[in-house]
């Protein structure tokens, strides 16, 4: 790995884990994000609610029988980025006002979007921002946001 490439990377925490394609694995993504914020001392309900509604909706509709989803969590002081990562690039995500999920994604994150991901997927994405505490016990956000979109 080349210094350029690793600056950002370090400078921030990252946790992410591949799951299976299932309804139990959506629920298994909502308590291991919620384990791994608790571990890192960030707020929990906002994240919860966000990664639950963007893990169902890999399972429920961006699943390809046999590929799962990845879940990303990416935390500077007073910024927490979800990513959720599945496998049907070519079914991106609508905000519907009688629908439930992407409303309450809506709700609680403070910026969300979709990117195209690794072929032939895409990663759904959302930002959750405080202040207090424990917006300092991250390392620094990074200056250049990169390939972040906005809503």
């Amino acid at each position: 790995m080349n210094s350029e490439s690793a600056g950002p990377a370090l400078d921030a925490r990252h946790y992410d884990v591949l799951l299976s394609a299932t309804p139990r694995a959506a629920r298994l993504a909502r308590l291991l994000a919620v384990e791994q914020l608790r571990g890192w001392g960030l707020p929990l309900d906002a994240p919860r609610a966000i990664v639950a509604e963007l893990a169902a909706n890999a399972v429920t509709h961006g699943r390809v029988p046999g590929r799962g989803f990845r879940l990303a969590l990416l935390a500077w002081p007073g910024l927490l980025r979800i990513e959720v990562t599945d496998t049907r690039g070519d079914l991106l995500p609508v905000l519907r006002a009688p629908g439930r999920g992407l409303v309450l994604v809506d709700a609680y994150a403070d910026r969300w979007g979709v990117r195209e991901g690794p072929a032939p997927g895409k990663v759904v994405w959302a930002e959750v921002s405080w202040t207090g505490a424990s917006a300092t016990t991250c390392p620094r956000r990074p200056s250049a946001p990169g390939t972040w979109g906005s809503r």
